[in-house]
């Protein structure tokens, strides 16, 4: 299933300046995994040993994923991932 993932602009170099790409997967891991296979570097970007970087939020539909499942978070068709590294000011959409 493919979802709608908004990248900052921090990253945008890694995804060829796109702000929004799609990505497949039925949880948040294997949406990291399906944008890295894209887009080479960007989970070395927002994961570390323990999971997601401390200064990675991820946000499904609005919803930090942190307060969800974290990776395991289930993702479906039509679901927006919105990625903003700490410290960014600014509303979600």
């Amino acid at each position: 299933m493919s979802v709608d993932v908004r990248i900052p602009m921090t990253l945008r170099s890694l995804t060829d300046g796109r702000e929004l790409v799609s990505a497949e997967g039925a949880s948040l891991q294997d949406v990291v995994t399906s944008l890295d296979s894209n887009y080479s570097g960007i989970a070395q970007q927002l994961l570390d040993d323990a999971g997601l970087r401390r200064f990675m939020h991820v946000y499904l539909n609005g919803t930090d994923v942190r307060l969800l499942d974290g990776l395991d978070t289930n993702v479906a068709v039509g679901d927006s991932v919105t990625i903003l590294p700490a410290g960014t000011d600014g509303f979600l959409v």
